[in-house]
């Protein structure tokens, strides 16, 4: 394979030159077409990642230097994963700069399938290879090598067509529902809420064409029965459609320790379930200290980390953490957890609950989307907010225009009284967007 790099590498041309010396009729390079490199892994035997595997090394890499006809070049490789069967995804390509090795952790390898249309929880034929680059030239490849992996689903689809609607709920009878989840065992569902005194039902697409409630209150749901009574609480609902029961009982996480803002004694700062992962997250601020999870701000379950390894415990050890924003993120069907360094934005402004001094009214990730971030149901009077990170203005947005864009240091955003929620889209970092609804 030769590639013309004439006048498209000059600082190779250069190097090339004080080589092989120089000449006025000089104008091409060429790479030698015996130019290769060979790849070894480290074991072609099946792999099947698990996420309970993160942080573990699984599949190491290493090749060969090509010889391009001439010294002085130094290229950049890419470590390239291919699915042959997925015919509608690019490959994935990890560049790993100018070293001749890379070594993929679980979640490393497991992400490159996914992004090259791997299906999780199947296996699949997977082709991985070396690119060396010069510039943004690809001129030389190793020869693919091929793997049977199973990877594992990062984002779920756990939604259902049910929802909670009542006076007790957040919403009220009007909807939209409180959504409910899918589980393991078919037709059984879960949600997870937070309940004023009042009643519910549950219904099926926010319509009351399929409604259950619950004539004598005897924990049997019945087509079109009558409101079940609850009283406040923070409750796991769980129904089956298979003999019809269902279950209302006070259940929640939470953080709590030294190191979280309420301290040892609480209330905990709760985590809410995320059901695009499975797992149940918070963005919080911690400080230098201990912290644990545990459940209904009681000390009957707890979980912490005995050998700070990532996993968790039933009564292990404090987890030592520093001073800083943090997305927690925990698998309690794993026994993983994973703290996040993380900028959390706020809303501050004369419009704003707290004024432009802050602190900022935070905003909550969207986890199925990166880059989304909501503040739902936030009061704001008549005046003007931004948006910024971290209650400090090192970083933060406004509207120039007015015409939904954001503008790094941009322009006071007028608003009306009234309630709002809303979303910023920031997954594109050169056209930000956002809206107030």
């Amino acid at each position: 394979m030769k590639k013309n790099l004439a006048f498209i590498y000059a600082s190779i041309v250069a190097m090339a030159l004080l080589v092989t010396g120089c000449s006025d009729d000089d104008e091409n390079i060429r790479v030698s077409s015996e130019a290769s490199t060979q790849l070894t892994l480290s074991s072609t035997d099946a792999l099947e990642l698990t996420r309970d595997m993160t942080g573990e090394t699984v599949l190491s890499l290493n090749w060969t230097a090509p010889d391009f006809g001439f010294t002085g070049a130094v290229p950049t490789y890419n470590v390239v994963v291919g699915v042959d069967a997925a015919t509608e995804a690019e490959p994935s390509r990890v560049n790993v700069g100018n070293v001749l090795s890379k070594e993929f952790l679980a979640e490393e390898l497991n992400e490159s399938v996914a992004d090259a249309g791997a299906l999780a929880g199947l296996e699949n034929e997977v082709k991985i290879w070396v690119e060396a680059m010069l510039g943004q030239e690809v001129v030389a490849a190793s020869s693919p090598q091929l793997l049977t992996i199973t990877g594992y689903a990062t984002t779920f689809d756990l939604s259902s067509p049910w929802g909670l609607v009542g006076s007790a709920t957040p919403n009220g009878w009007d909807g939209p529902d409180v959504p409910v989840y899918s589980t393991a065992i078919a037709n059984e569902f879960v949600a997870y809420v937070t309940l004023v005194d009042g009643e519910l039902k549950i219904r099926r697409d926010n319509d009351w064409a399929v409604n259950y409630g619950d004539t004598g209150a005897d924990g049997i749901l019945d087509e079109g029965g009558d409101n079940i009574q609850v009283t406040a609480g923070t409750y796991k609902v769980m129904f089956s459609l298979n003999d019809f029961t269902y279950s209302i009982e006070p259940f929640s996480w939470g953080l709590v320790g030294d190191a979280t803002p309420n301290g040892w004694d609480g209330p905990d700062t709760p985590l809410t379930y995320d059901s695009s992962s499975d797992q149940w997250r918070a963005v919080v601020t911690l400080t230098n200290g201990e912290m644990k999870f545990r459940q209904n701000n009681d000390w009957a379950v707890n979980f912490g980390d005995t050998g700070a390894d990532g996993t968790i415990e039933a009564n292990g050890d404090n987890i030592m953490v520093e001073a800083g924003n943090y997305l927690v993120s925990v698998d309690f069907t794993n026994n993983l957890y994973t703290l996040e360094p993380i900028d959390i934005w706020g809303l501050v402004g004369d419009a704003a609950p707290n004024g432009w001094d802050g602190p900022n009214v935070r905003f909550t990730p969207d986890y199925a989307n990166e880059g989304v971030w909501i503040l739902e149901n936030v009061t704001l009077l008549d005046g003007e907010i931004k948006f910024r990170t971290n209650d400090a203005w090192d970083f933060n947005y406004g509207d120039d225009g007015n015409d939904g864009t954001l503008e790094v240091d941009g322009a006071n955003i007028p608003v009306s009284a009234g309630t709002y929620t809303i979303t910023l889209y920031l997954a594109d970092a050169d056209n930000p967007t956002y809206t107030i609804e």
